[in-house]
């Protein structure tokens, strides 16, 4: 469904953008590829980014026709800047999640209960065909995802780090941020004490009649959470230095390092790929494949600007270091995720974009909030016009 590759992603964005304005907000609740765009495994790893969608659709649409489509766009870069100004979140779900596991291990019931989840052996059709579909494609529309996470914590009663580990595992567009924070939503976590409930006759409408399940929670209760931490700093942009032998490493969380090659000339680039790190259990081989082709693609597009390129692992950076007598290594942000886990000792100069400079600071409360700030947003990315 999905090639990783940046001809792919604009192919893919020429088809939507005709239909991003009134037919997006009318039809995009449906459980069809047919009325989404399909792009979020390109946005999450930058293959395309934000603005370059932005940019696509306002050229086409007006921002009130587009609304709708734009405010898509930037909840994933709202869930980015809400996790960076609280990082211990994604601890705090990392832990539990080591917690989680180890019950699996000890509680043969509960073991048993989470595999047939996985395995789409529930006997609830609905969700048994999205884990299916999740597990031979690694995508699920958003709406079906809300409700297998609902069907997954309130009816199934499983602790929901498992089923927010079972997405990252699988999904092409698993993201650290927008996945935990929205398993988080669903809980009543997130906005707390406020839940999501799926529900027959929703389904039933938003499937086109495809499934009409029985025996679904009708109560969603909130799951027991500690207040939300305080608001921490915003990360600081990196400084590079001109003057200094530089190499760049390019990472899954930014594959369109145009920009930093505007203000570098590498002599060396080292391609690392972390995407092992989203969990302890066995990513999906078409989540580690869909990365490696795209950075494949990648190399290809910037090749001519990147020195001698090398792929690697994280732990042979130090090595990779020395062997080209760098004086600095720049990467793009690693924003709050695996990757950032993973390279966090690597020493590395780390700019952040005029787009995440932008949008994050207004990320300190709920959407509709961050809503206000999309207009600024807007104006930041050239050639947009928000008349």
């Amino acid at each position: 469904m999905f090639t990783p590759t940046y001809t792919a992603a604009l192919s893919r964005l020429s088809a939507f953008v005709p239909h991003a304005g009134s037919d997006y907000a009318r039809s995009r609740n449906y459980d069809d590829m047919a009325h989404v765009s399909g792009l979020s495994p390109y946005i999450r790893h930058r293959i395309i980014t934000e603005p370059d969608v932005l940019r696509a659709v306002l050229a086409r649409h007006s921002p009130q026709a587009a609304e709708k489509c734009v405010q898509e766009v930037v909840w994933r870069t709202y869930w980015k800047g809400w996790l960076e100004l609280r990082p211990g979140i994604w601890a705090d779900y990392q832990r539990d999640l080591a917690s989680a596991i180890n019950q699996v291990q000890t509680q043969s019931g509960l073991r048993q209960r989470w595999e047939a989840a996985c395995l789409g052996q529930t006997g609830i059709d609905c969700f048994d065909h999205w884990a299916t579909e999740l597990a031979t494609t690694g995508y699920l529309h958003n709406h079906a995802r809300m409700w297998f996470a609902s069907i997954w914590m309130h009816t199934l009663e499983l602790p929901w780090t498992l089923g927010a580990d079972f997405f990252l595992r699988h999904l092409l567009d698993g993201d650290p941020a927008s996945n935990t924070l929205s398993w988080r939503w669903v809980a009543g976590m997130q906005t707390q004490g406020k839940t999501y409930l799926a529900r027959p006759d929703n389904i039933a409408k938003y499937t086109n009649g495809r499934f009409h399940p029985a025996g679904l929670a009708q109560v969603a209760h909130p799951l027991a959470c500690p207040p939300h931490p305080a608001r921490g700093p915003l990360p600081v942009s990196g400084t590079i230095a001109p003057d200094l032998r530089t190499g760049l490493v390019v990472t899954e969380e930014d594959l369109s390092p145009g920009w930093l090659l505007d203000q570098v000339r590498p002599v060396a680039t080292a391609f690392v790929r972390t995407t092992q790190a989203r969990s302890p259990l066995q990513v999906a081989p078409h989540v580690a494949g869909f990365v490696t082709d795209a950075m494949a693609d990648c190399h290809a597009r910037f090749g001519a600007k990147l020195g001698t390129v090398t792929f690697i692992a994280a732990d042979d950076l130090p090595q990779w270091r020395d062997a080209h007598g760098l004086g600095q290594v720049v990467t793009s942000y690693l924003p709050v995720g695996p990757a950032a886990d993973t390279l966090r000792h690597a020493s590395l100069v780390q700019p952040i974009c005029q787009y995440d400079q932008t949008a994050w600071p207004h990320a300190h409360s709920g959407f509709f909030r961050f809503k206000d700030a999309i207009p600024k947003l807007l104006g930041q990315i050239k050639g947009l016009t928000t008349a």
